[in-house]
């Protein structure tokens, strides 16, 4: 999904001015991450994030830092328009942004018209640089120890430590105009009154951290334990539209639970404003401290300790409704949105694979999910790693694993990152490293990332070709047009690296959207504005002519590939529509083949057959028939219908197709569809089948089906290959589910009270357990195709590269296991029987057959009767395998993977290895002759004068199989340490005649 690539680049942390070089203490990226800031103990640098550069610094006099004390921590308004910043001493010393457009902060020097085509702007380089200065606005003294800061859009939150205690005050009023009309001032001690949904109110609030997006604030105690919190007041704020829509099920949530918890403890609101909240990280302090805090219950600071599950860092992921929380001993735990009952979900605790740091992770030290809620970007102590949203380490480092040049190693962040924040379009991850051992200004680095182009826009039924976005290039998987041996070699180079257009990135940096054609000729990419797409047959990009007709619209919903039609839904001017483009074509407004007017925002596109579903804001699916004409082409609605009280955030919904019964599809009418179709989404990280049914008026009605949580992406195969048609794969961070058929999962119970139906978690029909990362399944090769990231250190580098290795995984003895478990032995050869061509189906039968042994030999003990033994996985597997030419060599090739003491019981049932020696040796089969031999041999049937060596030899000789003959020769020679069985087997077959092998013996040459 993400995967680091290449190396990382260094920003220098040191301004270019008559300073002292200081350690940067944090980095944080303004509310549009555009720009960002880094404070150090006395001074402040304003960075744009692309281009990297200084646009400005702040440094306090040395008379402000002794008076008000070193900088601490830097906090965001969030308009952008101030930072605060909190200091050793309690203060917050106020900071204004001022933009001043009529300076220039960078400009090129003159460049001669033959040297400038050598320094092109990259990827988002051409917008023109903003001009800020920092102006210090004003200090505010806190009373009582300053614990944390929360700026919000009227007024400063902040918690202190004596009296324990969370405060609010408005901004100061700098220009005269008589103060913010909502700016309030607000203290409240913490304590059962109060803060009657505390656990325990003898604690102080040592983190607030606000989430603009949500309305939510997250609190971290002084014992350890996490909140997510909530302000009300009588006036509420009204959210803007997109912050409405993309939250509307957690903020009901959250109120919910606040005001279920309010009156179950009976108070009354009296406040204009009251905070309200639950627990979502529980943590049990040890008895010791329990018995001091009843001693002495006002000694907040006395019975202080470091409780390993403490929480040190929470990330809220309100696109899949979870939290993330690092604690104090290194360890990162997921868990759920607290439900509406108030029930906290177990977590789900992330193991770091093939830890190789001997001092451990340290304690999480700060925690960031990318804008689309996919990964997870943690920064420990020691180290720092990149997590996907079900729970796959995709990148790690804890220093390096081999040996570096310590002196010149640059790479800093290796051995852990103080503060770290996703760029936008979520391409590179910006680092602190924790120091610079080597240089003063070796602490900030940017770190490129490929990610999955499913990040942006989900086709569920485009499984072939994996499909990777960077920052300036896209990365197509051409294995699946590659001979199957290519497929399975690690080593083959099957990535097709496809540079987008300079001029086009550089002003539309970065790409939101990119779609990939079904048979991978055709390429279309969206960024900030306009389009370009690609065709691999030429080898050419198509950009609009005019730059003003591309500049005029965003894509906002996706693009699709029909046959040689590219389908965008674009807003433009305000107005929504779905417009169609020919790949024939030069891009213009003049050669746009159809538009469809939307009255809504485009949530998602999909495409199924010729088939276009148009999912809007508004909980609305339209359907369209893309209908060809002689002339040109053209989108038909055919109906639409509204998911109202079935979708509750339409904005979450990931991924749209939807499954045809088979009658429908040779029958039906293509309108009718939408009445018969069972549609499949994923809303937020639920995959869910929606399945229509007919009430007594006629209508149409959806029933919800939940079929799995936590799913990152799901692929949808319609057609072919037998019991894999209309069959649904879901990866959930672990392995891949697959459902079997999905238009046959089990019938819906009957409706409730209000009309609604809901069945939750349906079990999948194969679990494939993966250790890489799955990118594409290549249906017709039998095999799931992903990545690995992998680190190299050189000692001659100064710094690290990162690389994806790709990766397989055969799928079909996962599938014939299913079936055979099930006793559907025809089902499971009709299957097989699709892929038998294959070169590597003899191996994947051969798996099948290990795994049940192993399975065979664990239910071993269940086996008491002597008629039981007939009957089991075994003997059908085993009679699975007699349909297919390559049983012989698959039985053989098993047995000599497994131990010595399974072959009797796998022979027992496949049958005695001396006639299927026999059988080989009569059919030709030499070399899986040659493999039974070794089986006879262990199983004591091989007679006493080695006929059948001596046999399979001859064979061997007269089809001038030298190697099998060098084979047979070692083997005799092994069974026998006096070489009589070797000198007999000479002889017999005239490869030495008698009288040269006494002169061999007399001279002591061994033949």
């Amino acid at each position: 999904m993400y995967f680091p690539t290449s190396a990382v680049r260094q920003l220098s942390s040191v301004p270019p001015l008559p300073l002292p070089s200081e350690l940067v203490l944090s980095i944080v990226p303004s509310p549009r991450k555009t720009i960002f800031a880094a404070v150090t103990k006395s001074g402040l640098s304003l960075w744009r994030v692309r281009p990297s550069a200084v646009l400005a610094h702040l440094s306090r006099t040395p008379t402000s830092v002794q008076e008000h004390g070193e900088n601490l921590h830097l906090h965001w308004s969030p308009d952008g328009q101030r930072i605060v910043i909190q200091t050793t001493e309690s203060f917050l010393v106020l900071v204004t942004l001022e933009y001043n457009a009529d300076e220039i902060p960078f400009q090129s020097p003159p460049l001669a018209p033959n040297a400038a085509r050598h320094f092109l702007p990259g990827a988002g380089e051409a917008l023109p640089f903003q001009s800020f200065s920092l102006r210090l606005e004003g200090v505010i003294r806190i009373e009582g120890a300053l614990l944390s800061v929360s700026p919000r859009k009227d007024s400063i939150v902040f918690s202190t430590r004596n009296p324990p205690s969370i405060q609010r005050v408005p901004w100061p009023d700098v220009n005269g105009e008589g103060g913010n009309a909502r700016g309030v001032y607000d203290t409240l001690v913490i304590s059962d009154e109060e803060f009657p949904w505390l656990v325990d109110a003898d604690v102080t609030i040592c983190e607030i951290s606000y989430h603009r997006q949500t309305g939510f604030e997250t609190w971290i105690t002084s014992d350890g334990r996490a909140y997510l919190v909530q302000l009300f007041e009588d006036e509420e704020i009204n959210p803007s539209a997109s912050e409405a829509s993309l939250e509307v099920e957690q903020r009901s949530q959250m109120e919910h639970l606040s005001h279920s918890r309010q009156s179950s403890d009976g108070l009354d609101s009296v406040r204009t404003s009251q905070w309200h909240g639950t627990c979502i990280h529980h943590v049990d302090p040890p008895r010791w401290v329990q018995k001091r805090k009843q001693v002495d219950p006002g000694d907040v600071v006395g019975y202080a300790y470091n409780e390993p599950r403490r929480a040190m860092a929470i990330a809220p992921n309100p696109k899949f409704s979870m939290l993330a929380i690092g604690t104090y001993n290194g360890t990162v735990e997921f868990t759920s949105f607290p439900s509406l009952d108030g029930v906290v979900p177990t977590p789900q605790v992330l193991q770091i694979p093939n830890m190789y740091a001997r001092e451990g992770t340290g304690s999480v030290c700060t925690m960031e999910w990318s804008s689309d809620g996919y990964v997870l970007a943690v920064g420990w102590e020691r180290g720092w790693a990149i997590w996907s949203v079900g729970g796959r380490c995709l990148a790690w480092a804890f220093g390096v694993e081999y040996e570096v040049d310590k002196e010149r190693f640059q790479d800093a962040f290796m051995y852990g990152a103080r503060s770290l924040f996703w760029a936008p379009g979520n391409f590179e991850l910006v680092m602190l490293a924790q120091s610079s051992p080597n240089k003063p200004d070796g602490q900030m680095f940017v770190l490129p990332v490929a990610k999955s182009a499913t990040t942006g826009q989900q086709s569920p039924d485009n499984t072939q070709y994996a499909f990777l976005q960077m920052d300036d290039r896209v990365l197509v998987y051409r294995g699946a047009d590659q001979p199957d041996m290519s497929v399975i070699n690690p080593e083959a180079d099957v990535w097709q690296h496809i540079r987008v257009p300079q001029d086009y990135m550089s002003a539309n940096w970065p790409i939101r959207y990119s779609s990939l054609s079904s048979d991978g000729r055709l390429i279309a990419i969206a960024g900030r504005r306009g389009l370009v797409h690609y065709s691999s047959t030429s080898g050419r990009w198509k950009m609009f002519a005019d730059e003003r007709q591309e500049q005029a619209f965003t894509v906002k919903g996706g693009l699709l590939w029909f046959h040689h039609v590219l389908i965008a839904a674009v807003e433009v001017a305000g107005a929504f529509q779905v417009r169609l483009y020919s790949r024939d074509l030069e891009l213009s407004n003049q050669n746009v083949l159809h538009r469809e007017i939307i009255p809504s925002p485009v949530v998602i596109l999909s495409l199924v057959d010729n088939s276009l579903l148009v999912y809007t804001a508004e909980n609305t699916l339209y359907h369209y028939l893309i209908v060809p004409t002689p002339e040109s082409i053209k989108l038909h609605l055919c109906g639409s219908i509204t998911f109202d009280g079935v979708i509750a955030v339409p904005s979450a919904v990931r991924a749209l197709s939807w499954m045809i019964p088979a009658a429908q599809k040779q029958l039906g009418d293509p309108a009718e569809d939408l009445a018969v179709a069972t549609v499949l989404m994923i809303v937020g990280g639920k995959l869910v089948l929606l399945r229509p049914r007919k009430s007594e008026e006629g209508e149409v009605r959806y029933d919800m089906q939940i079929l799995a949580d936590r799913i990152e992406f799901c692929w949808i195969h319609l057609r072919g290959i037998g019991t894999l048609e209309n069959s649904l794969w879901g990866y959930d961070g672990q392995g891949i589910r697959v459902w079997l058929n999905a238009l046959a999962i089990e019938s819906v119970p009957p409706p409730t009270e209000d009309g609604s139906v809901i069945l939750d978690h349906v079990k999948e029909s194969v679990n494939i357990p993966l250790d890489f990362y799955p990118l594409s399944v290549l249906m017709d090769k039998g095999i799931i195709i992903g990545v690995e990231v992998e680190a190299a250190t050189r000692t001659s580098l100064s710094f690290a590269m990162f690389r994806h290795v790709t990766s397989s995984h055969l799928f079909l003895h996962h599938i014939l296991l299913t079936h055979l478990t099930n006793s559907q032995s025809k089902d499971a050869v009709a299957f097989a029987s699709h892929y038998q061509h294959l070169v590597y189906f003899a191996h994947a039968l051969e798996i099948l057959l290990h795994d049940v042994v192993e399975e065979d030999v664990q239910t071993a003990e269940d086996r008491q009767s002597s008629d039981s033994t007939k009957t089991g996985l075994l003997p059908s597997t085993v009679e699975f395998l007699d349909h297919f030419d390559d049983a012989l060599d698959v039985v053989v090739g098993c047995a000599r993977k497994i131990e010595m003491t399974r072959w009797p019981r796998l022979f027992d049932i496949v049958g005695n290895p001396k006639i299927l020696f026999e059988s080989c040796l009569g059919s030709g089969r030499l070399k899986t002759a040659g493999s039974y031999l070794l089986v006879l041999h262990g199983l004591d049937q091989l007679d006493g004068m080695n006929g059948d060596a001596i046999r399979l030899l001859r064979s061997a000789i007269a089809a001038q199989d030298w190697q099998l003959c060098r084979e047979i020769l070692r083997f005799l020679h092994s069974i026998d340490d006096t070489g009589a069985a070797l000198q007999s087997a000479l002889l017999e077959t005239q490869i030495v005649l008698p009288g040269d092998l006494q002169i061999g013996q007399g001279n002591g040459v061994a033949h």
